[in-house]
């Protein structure tokens, strides 16, 4: 009878041969890699091969993302004022966490949530598809509802504008240019 087990030490010793001679493993040069951590991951973020989240990330919406999407890129800085739910770059999907808005009956409570769905790598008004939910809560009976209203347009449009002058100006002179701070009295002379 055959020896299964040494048959089985054969069979895997033949699988790591063959995927290290089809390139599985990647040998790399200490020359064409900074040894310096911070040098090597600047490199990959700039080559986009990686994600930073923030220097420390004290607030939601605080990402510096490899990819070269201007309407995300505008997308997660036009919301930095709420913590998101969801933002998934690969899936093309932002959604913030409910936050409230100014009421005036000290009874009710009124939250807001936004959606943006990206639909094309372009900057255009049909490349995004943005909704806002409302729920309305009176004494422990809450009602959610999608709302139709002008915040839609004025979302869309603030997207729109931000990443036609990040795509406009390159993204790191942008940034040298308004800085994130900087970046929000732009919006205000607009």
């Amino acid at each position: 009878m055959i020896n299964f087990k040494f048959l089985n030490i054969i069979l895997a010793l033949a699988i790591l041969i063959s995927l290290n001679s089809c390139g599985f493993y990647k040998r790399s040069d200490v020359k064409d890699n900074p040894v310096n951590v911070q040098e090597r991951v600047k490199k990959n973020i700039k080559e986009g091969r990686g994600i930073r989240f923030g220097k420390g990330a004290t607030r939601g919406g605080d990402f510096d993302f490899a990819s070269s999407n201007p309407l995300w890129r505008a997308s997660i800085e036009i919301f930095d004022f709420v913590p998101l739910t969801n933002a998934s770059y690969s899936g093309g999907i932002i959604i913030t966490d409910w936050f409230s808005t100014e009421n005036k009956n000290p009874d009710s409570t009124r939250d807001l949530k936004i959606t943006v769905k990206f639909l094309s790598n372009d900057i255009r008004a049909d490349a995004l598809d943005v909704m806002v939910f409302e729920k309305i809560c009176v004494t422990e009976n809450c009602k959610t509802n999608k709302i139709d209203s002008k915040l839609i347009k004025e979302i869309k449009l603030a997207i729109l504008k931000k990443a036609t002058i990040m795509e406009k100006e390159g993204f790191e002179r942008y940034y040298e240019k308004y800085g994130k701070n900087k970046a929000k009295t732009l919006d205000k002379k607009q």
